[in-house]
Order: C-alpha cells, then sequence, then structure tokens
C-alpha cells in the first residue's frame, strides 16, 4: 500500500498489523486509529552496518507505528517525495533526507569511499560525508528536499550532469563521479559557480531537489 501524497509537505502512511512504517523523530503530525510508537535506534545491515553508521552519523533515531490507523508525516515545512520500491532496485539516499518508510524495507550503510580518493573527495564535496544508506526491498519511501525533487533517466550510454548540492538520491545501478572543472576565475570567486559537477553514468534514476540548500 502506497504512502498517500497529501500536499507537497505531508504524507499519509496507513499502519495496519502486517504493516509497520518507521520515521524520523518529529516527523508524526497527527494520528487516526490506535497507533503506537516507540524509538529505534539504528537501520540494520547488521554489526558491520551499525558501526559503519555510527562512525558517519548515518543512524538516525527513528520511530516505529504499529498498530492499525494511519499517520501524517511532514517535517520542517521540506518538500516530500513518495518513491515506490518494487524490489528490483534499491535506493541510495543520505539517512537525514528520509522522512518515513516501510519498515519491512532493509536498510545498510555504504561507504563512499571504496573507489579510493576520488570517493573520498566526492563525499566531502557534495557535502554528504563518507556514507550514504541504501534500501532494499518492496515499499515506499518518502524523503525530504528543499524546493521538490524531480527524476531524470540515465541509461546506458548516456552522462547526466547533476549539482553535486542539489543530488538526493538515486535507485538502479548508477555511478557517480565527482567531475571539477576549477579555474582561475573559480578561485578568485569569479566564475560560474558550477566549479564541480557529478557526472552520472549507468541505468537508473537520480532525484534532483530544486534548490542547493543542504538540510
Amino acid at each position: 500500500m502506497s504512502f498517500e501524497v497529501v500536499n507537497s509537505k505531508v504524507v499519509l502512511a496507513h499502519v495496519t498489523p502486517q504493516r509497520s512504517v518507521l520515521s524520523r523523530r518529529g516527523a508524526m503530525l497527527g494520528l487516526t486509529g490506535e497507533v503506537y510508537f516507540r524509538p529505534v535506534h539504528g537501520q540494520g545491515g547488521g554489526a558491520r552496518g551499525m558501526l559503519g553508521a555510527a562512525l558517519a552519523n548515518e543512524s538516525s533515531s527513528m520511530m516505529v507505528a504499529t498498530g492499525a490507523g494511519a499517520v501524517y508525516y511532514g517535517f520542517r515545512g521540506l518538500h516530500v517525495t513518495v518513491i515506490e520500491l518494487d524490489g528490483s532496485l534499491p535506493l541510495v539516499v543520505e539517512a537525514d533526507r528520509l522522512l518515513a518508510h516501510d519498515a519491512d524495507l532493509q536498510t545498510s550503510v555504504l561507504f563512499l569511499g571504496s573507489g579510493g580518493l576520488r570517493g573520498v573527495v566526492r563525499g566531502a564535496a557534495t557535502g554528504q560525508g563518507l556514507f550514504t544508506t541504501q534500501l532494499n526491498g518492496a515499499g515506499s519511501v518518502a524523503i525530504l528536499s528543499h524546493g521538490g525533487t524531480f527524476p531524470l533517466t540515465v541509461s546506458p550510454g548516456d552522462i547526466v550532469g547533476v549539482d553535486p548540492q542539489a543530488y538526493v538520491g538515486h535507485t538502479g545501478s548508477l555511478t557517480l563521479d565527482l567531475k571539477a572543472k576549477v579555474g582561475l576565475r573559480d578561485l578568485a570567486g569569479r566564475g560560474s559557480g558550477e566549479a564541480f559537477q557529478l557526472h552520472v553514468t549507468g541505468s537508473g534514476t537520480v532525484y534532483v531537489q530544486a534548490s542547493e540548500q543542504k538540510l
């Protein structure tokens, strides 16, 4: 059962005895029915995933909603995008952009620096740090952004450029490579402001927010 979009900043999630929902703490706006909440620390992935989450601050304090009813979710007036996963493709997104998701989805922590120095530089330049979160399985995910998001489809052979600060997440088998185009004008503060770009290749969808503002 998909999350229902109430407006651009609020989603409605139906909770049943067979379906629990995880959300970030403080995201519940209202509810109907008999719904109960309890805190959950960490998002799975085993001992290695928990260690990586702790080191990267990717282990956000979450609340699980159980029972039978409906919960309205939103956070600080940020825009919400609902992404439906069918189990075939993972979603990669920063933990602090997660508003709510089906509790049955499996989460793990990815190390952006696994590609060597290039991966480390990319993590630092995009503001994502060196770690990010991956969700697998079938279910709904609600993510946060400034100004909403739009999807860019990436096909094999394509190279799609994305502003690193506007990147929100992606699904599919994609490679993100930071490209620096820094000249004397950029160093002197007279450049275009687009000194860095993420070049996205592979097959999947990348989600881009309508702002360069971080959460």
